[in-house]
């Protein structure tokens, strides 16, 4: 089994499992829409449990999840004030808090202009060890709102699992790739923009790695039976 593109003919495999956008085709390909992970309802009420504390900040708690520069993605510091800004005057007018946390991508020249940005604002910024323990699941379990940059498959996949209303801002043109999946987030209901009116409900949580593990399993006992 091979999981993301071989970028080599798929027959070498049983099964490959590569998300739509990367645009692998084959008999034996696996599709999903966004990358496999492990956040369910379970995991999420794990997170809660983790960061107890969250239940106190003000509502709507806003995770913002910053990832970094990328092929044809430019995450600096203009891009990091431009969202700064655009939080900060959606939390000035609705009030509740914001808890921001960094990736291993996110630059420091993005997390200092964060940092500026956010004195005096309940919440938090996450970036790293000297920051404490990483509160991610936390953040995802008492989220109300998610916000993501556009750069990263897996933070996207992850927050549009959770079940709350994600956003992203984009100010430049994406890759193809990258646009291609967030077409299809959008397509499915499953993603806005930053300035959009936040909803829920639009669709279900983006869970898919149970289904693959299911189809998985039953080709599995098909080949074992066979």
């Amino acid at each position: 089994m091979q999981i993301l593109d071989p970028r080599i003919d798929p027959a070498h495999w049983d099964t490959v499992i590569a998300p739509q956008h990367d645009q692998v085709d084959g008999a034996n390909v696996l599709k999903p829409l966004g990358s496999l992970n492990s956040v369910d309802d379970t995991w999420l009420a794990d997170g809660r449990e983790s960061c107890p504390n969250f239940a106190d900040l003000p509502q709507p708690r806003v995770g913002v999840l910053l990832g970094g520069p990328r092929k044809g993605i430019a995450l600096n510091a203009d891009y990091a004030g431009q969202l700064a800004a655009r939080l900060l005057q959606r939390q000035r007018h609705e009030g509740g808090s914001l808890l921001v946390l960094a990736s291993r991508r996110t630059s420091p020249a993005l997390i200092e202009v964060f940092r500026d940005a956010l004195r005096g604002v309940p919440g938090l910024l996450w970036a790293g060890r000297d920051d404490g323990r990483n509160p991610y699941p936390g953040v995802l379990g008492w989220a109300d709102r998610l916000v993501v940059t556009p750069d990263s498959v897996n933070m996207l996949s992850e927050a549009c699992a959770v079940g709350c209303p994600v956003q992203t801002f984009v100010n430049a043109p994406l890759p193809a790739k990258i646009e291609r999946f967030h077409h299809a987030l959008r397509s499915a209901g499953l993603l806005q923009d930053i300035d959009d009116v936040a909803t829920v409900g639009r669709a279900p949580p983006l869970r898919e790695t149970g289904m693959i593990a299911s189809v998985l399993r039953d080709r599995i006992c098909s080949h074992v039976e066979g």
